[in-house]
């Protein structure tokens, strides 16, 4: 049993959305193995007092409080350097002072999640044997992306943020052990950007718990009865999540409802941005905010939906919405990295009102509860946990 430094820039507890979902389930991994000192930032208050859960799985633990307000200012204070902002927005000095005690203790690894927490680490006189690096996605592509859709200062930001990021993950892909990256895409993708560490770049999927994700439990309906009901699950601040709704919502879902005129469309999911929460105003449609249980939503709709303009890396909310057998459709993006076949266990659709509408009207058809039966016969045998997981005490060095 070994002693493992274990940063992530958000609290990995409760395990709710795609980055906490993921870190919890490589530190769950790690904890049965080795002692795990794990060093993080709670930054919503929905998160606050759960520090007490991480006992079951660390030696010791440090949770800060990150005020979104005192650290985007400390981000725009980095505009004058060359510092990308969301490094320069996590940075504080006292996770600095208690990484350094936790390194003179002199642990036989670091593990890393998210570019953001490498700067305690990567350089440091103290740094471990062994340093691996969880990029899970190529960050600086999804802030070009979200340049190439701005006008004017924002634009620009986020243009420099893109270039900024993509120069500091280069530097630290080239001083750790092993980069990861959700998807072989990704993987690739970051091998040709930064080819000088394109040996050390490696996928790690994410992967599923299909036991608690199991359709054949008993869930409470949240749906008024005999009505179709349409899903969309996920953190609803995230820009990419807040553009596919409203692009559903007002291009496809209307659409859905000359053929099927009594359909619904719930947007389920944590902090509904203001765009998000005006579409409750709209026929047909509902926005819950934060739920207890994601379940119950995905148990009983008829069909989940992604059409994602902008997906990196594995979408979570598509692979629950394939454990829980629901027929689901998606754009091309929010399939990467899953390897599941149109037609064969969900509706690959392009982006076009018309043409996610005819998809949608598709998975409503009688006879496509098989399509949800073979997407989680699919992910029985390909996400599960253990098995993704697995090759990481490799780059660990470790068992």
């Amino acid at each position: 049993m070994a002693d493992i430094l274990f940063l992530c820039q958000r609290i990995p507890f409760p395990p709710t959305k795609g980055d906490k979902i993921r870190s919890f389930h490589i530190l769950e991994h790690l904890a049965r193995r080795h002692r795990i000192h794990l060093g993080t930032f709670v930054d919503d208050p929905e998160d606050r007092g759960f520090e007490a859960d991480l006992g079951r799985y660390c030696a010791d633990a440090l949770v800060l409080p990150l005020d979104r307000r005192v650290a985007t200012g400390r981000a725009l204070l980095g505009l004058a350097s060359a510092t990308p902002l969301s490094i320069a927005f996590y940075r504080d000095r006292r996770m600095q002072r208690w990484v350094d005690g936790v390194l003179a203790r002199r642990p036989a690894a670091a593990f890393l999640f998210s570019s953001a927490m490498a700067q305690y680490v990567v350089g440091h006189p103290a740094a471990p044997p062994r340093v691996v690096m969880d990029f899970v996605d190529v960050d600086s592509e999804k802030w070009a992306a979200y340049a190439r859709d701005r006008q004017g200062p924002l634009r620009w930001v986020y243009a420099r943020e893109a270039r900024r990021l993509l120069a500091y993950d280069r530097q630290i892909a080239a001083r750790v052990d092993a980069s990861l990256f959700v998807s072989q895409a990704e993987a690739d993708l970051f091998g040709k950007l930064a080819p000088e560490s394109a040996g050390r770049v490696h996928p790690l999927s994410n992967g599923i718990d299909t036991v608690f994700f199991d359709p054949t439990l008993t869930y409470a309906d949240p749906y008024s009865p005999g009505k179709p009901v349409l899903v969309f699950t996920g953190a609803m601040d995230y820009e990419p999540n807040v553009k596919a709704v409203c692009w559903f919502a007002s291009q496809v879902l209307p659409l859905v409802r000359a053929a099927r005129p009594a359909a619904e469309f719930w947007i389920v999911g944590a902090n509904p941005a203001s765009a998000v929460r005006a579409l409750d105003r709209h026929p047909g449609v509902t926005v819950t905010g934060r739920v207890a249980d994601i379940r119950p939503y995905l148990a009983h709709a008829d069909v989940a939906v992604a059409p994602m303009f902008l997906g990196r890396g594995i979408q979570n909310k598509v692979l629950e919405a394939m454990a829980m057998a629901r027929p689901t459709v998606v754009s091309a993006e929010a399939v990467e990295g899953i390897g599941a076949g149109d037609g064969a266990e969900l509706l690959v659709a392009p982006l076009s009102p018309r043409g996610f509408a005819d998809a949608t009207l598709e998975a409503l058809a009688p006879g496509a509860a098989a399509l949800g039966q073979r997407a989680r016969r699919y992910l029985l045998d390909a996400f599960a946990w253990e098995r993704t997981i697995a090759p990481l005490g490799a780059c660990l060095g470790l068992p």
